[in-house]
């Protein structure tokens, strides 16, 4: 696949923020205050292609605010995944006053990295040192957190090395971007899974993992508790994981907020869950996200 190869997205709308908006109005997660309001909304085309070098920091700062102040070399990974460059895509947006010309592969435009959607490889890559990072911070994560039965589950996915390979999905997006763009990214994510696989390459999965983040609206007044969830598909993919655990984050947000922030009066608590999903399953899960974020 080309290096500058564009993989067509649907235009998709997003809130707009107010031009003077600093960076110190949003958390970790590079949630703004605003984010759950009803803003006015701007369309603008964005397109996904292929990582490239110029991507690297783009891709750090969104694995950093997913992992926050995990001992994991984000750079280091964010260079894994542009390495595989026939799986994975990077959301830009459309510069139309812009030429990009279709047959030069070093005439990519560098510019703001909006998401990324790949997956590592944790059994093959195991030595890498960003992953060895990523594999013990989920291991200690699990044995602080996770059940029993849990536990078990990933310390097996993570030791056994007779299985199916394990994979680790990435997904993650700036918030204002709608959940409908993750399916064509998904889609194309499969179809790059299985075309490298067609060249014998090591992305025969069994099991991926998956990280999301989201909120807890912690119960008040009678009210149970709320989880909301960054990536509004990441709500039912942990309805169907095979098993998961979660932790709240708060005590890992910049020494400058709390890690709680108020919805009106109530308090939200960031949170991780890992996820399992069976990788066989991938192809239904994309058709039900589809459903689910359509209300079908």
């Amino acid at each position: 696949m080309s290096a500058s190869k564009r993989k067509n997205l649907n235009k998709m709308e997003v809130d707009q923020k107010d031009d003077d908006s600093s960076s110190s109005d949003e958390n970790e997660d590079g949630i703004h205050p605003d984010a759950y309001t009803g803003n006015e909304e701007v369309q603008i085309d964005f397109e996904g292609r292929t990582p490239v070098d110029p991507d690297t920091q783009g891709i750090s700062q969104l694995l950093q605010r997913l992992f926050l102040r995990a001992h994991i070399n984000c750079n280091q990974m964010a260079d894994l995944i542009i390495a595989q460059n026939h799986v994975g895509s990077v959301i830009c947006q459309v510069d139309d006053d812009e030429l990009e010309s279709e047959t030069d592969d070093n005439m990519v435009e560098e510019g703001t990295v909006f998401g990324i959607t790949s997956v590592l490889n944790l059994s093959a890559k195991k030595d890498q040192p960003s992953v060895s990072q990523l594999r013990t911070y989920l291991l200690d994560r699990a044995k602080s957190h996770a059940s029993e039965t849990a536990l078990e589950q990933l310390s097996y996915l993570l030791d056994n090395e007779e299985q199916p390979h394990l994979g680790f999905l990435i997904n993650e997006r700036f918030i204002n971007i709608p959940a409908q763009i993750c399916v064509p990214l998904f889609e194309n994510l499969k179809m790059e899974i299985d075309h490298a696989k067609t060249k014998k390459m090591k992305f025969n999965f069994g099991t991926l993992l998956l990280l999301v983040k989201f909120f807890r609206k912690e119960a008040k007044k009678g009210q149970p508790a709320e989880d909301i969830y960054t990536n509004a598909e990441d709500e039912l993919l942990s309805e169907r994981a095979k098993f998961s655990f979660e932790w709240s984050v708060a005590s890992e947000c910049d020494s400058g907020m709390s890690g709680d922030w108020l919805e009106g009066d109530a308090v939200m608590t960031p949170y991780r869950k890992l996820l399992a999903l069976d990788a066989k399953q991938f192809p239904q899960l994309i058709k039900d996200i589809q459903s689910y974020i359509n209300n079908e």
